[in-house]
Formats: structure tokens, sequence, C-alpha cells
């Protein structure tokens, strides 16, 4: 996979560090001279260019990317991004960095934005994630599918401790995708029987948390 990151700032070096060790081709875009530091990265493309102009975005050949991450430290430069790499080039994916949480409501698909990722939400739900016990955490939202990626502990109240997974009426547009026990991660299958404890990761869309919250928190 080819990926263009606008913002070659130790986040855009880091990501780029995680996807070349993956085995993907990067390429990093930055205007300022300082934040080119070849030697950091060597294995990835550099382009010193200002990634909000069509011409630089040309020069990258961003219709060759099966991903772009907008991640800079400007909010408005983001956005920009992520709609010109949407709307004028086709990429299939656009992740985009939210650095203001004031901001997180424009970045949606109206903006081109596939994945708005919010560091300090972040934090703050894997916190909420570490202690809370019943309780629907929020970890991440895909913009374009208007769904989130959210978590419950399933408390020892629960009335679906003991239940298979495939006896379970889920709520629609709802998707269980991993249970965390323990050390082990574990792909759902519908003869899974579910535990005190577990780690329930789901997909969802919002109007169905409060749904989904209730079913896994009600007590016998």
């Amino acid at each position: 996979m080819r990926v263009a990151i606008a913002g070659a700032g130790a986040v855009g070096r880091s990501i780029a560090g995680e996807l070349l060790e993956n085995g993907h081709e990067v390429l990093l875009i930055d205007k300022a001279p300082t934040a080119i530091s070849v030697e950091r990265v060597p294995q990835a493309e550099w382009l010193l260019a200002d990634a909000c102009e069509i011409t630089s975005l040309d020069e990258a050949a961003l219709e060759r990317c099966q991903t772009v991450i907008a991640a800079t430290g400007d909010d408005k430069v983001n956005l920009v991004v992520s709609l010109l790499a949407k709307t004028e080039y086709g990429v299939p994916r656009v992740v985009a960095r939210v650095n203001n949480p004031k901001n997180e409501w424009l970045f949606n698909e109206s903006w081109g934005v596939d994945v708005a990722v919010s560091t300090p939400r972040l934090m703050s739900a894997l916190v909420e994630e570490a202690v809370s016990v019943g309780d629907l955490v929020r970890l991440l939202r895909f913009s374009q599918g208007e769904a989130n990626l959210v978590e419950l502990t399933l408390p020892p109240e629960s009335t679906l401790a003991g239940t298979r997974v495939g006896d379970v009426s889920w709520p629609e547009d709802t998707s269980l995708v991993t249970i965390i026990r323990g050390n082990r991660v574990l792909t759902p299958d519908r003869d899974d029987v579910l535990e005190v404890g577990d780690e329930l990761l789901f997909v969802a869309v919002p109007a169905r948390e409060e749904q989904l919250e209730e079913l896994l928190s009600a007590r016998g």
C-alpha cells in the first residue's frame, strides 16, 4: 500500500516508521525545510512542499496513494489536505489528526475524512477503558460510515455472562469484532461463550450505542 503523510513532525515520522516496518510505501510531505529529516526515516520518500497546494499534490502523485494521513499540527491544514485528497484525487482512505477537540465536529465526510483521530479523546477513552466496567467507552470514530469503535467490559452482574455469542440478539447496525480475554485476542465465533471481564469491541452506529450498553449491562 502506498501512503502519503502530510506533516513530517514527530507524529508523522512515527506513523511513517510503523508503516514502513509493515512493508508499506510511505511519502512524507512538509513545507518546512527544518522538518525534512531524511536521516530519521531514510526508507521513506520525502517531498518539501505545501500539502495544501494542488501543484504539490500533483508532484506527490496522490492519485497513486491508497491512503492519505493528514498529520500536521494545524487542524485547518489537515481539513484542507483531507478534502483535496478525497475530492481531487479520489484517495480511498483519508485519516486526519484532530489537534483541538473543539474542532472534532468538522472532521467528517463533508471534509473528506474517513477516520478522525483525536489524541485527547483517545487518551481519555483509554483511561476510561482501563477503569470502567459495564460502561460503554467510545474509542474511535469512523466518519464516512457514521460508526464508532466502542468497548465495554462485561460486568459480573450481566445477564449475558455464560451466553453463547450466537444466542445474543445484538442490536441492529452493531457488530462484535473482537473479544479480549486476559492475554488472548479472540475473533468472535457464534459458539464462543461470553465471560465476566471480557473486553468486547464493537463497531456500532451512534444511535445504537445506548441500546448496546443496556443489553450488555443488564442485571439478572
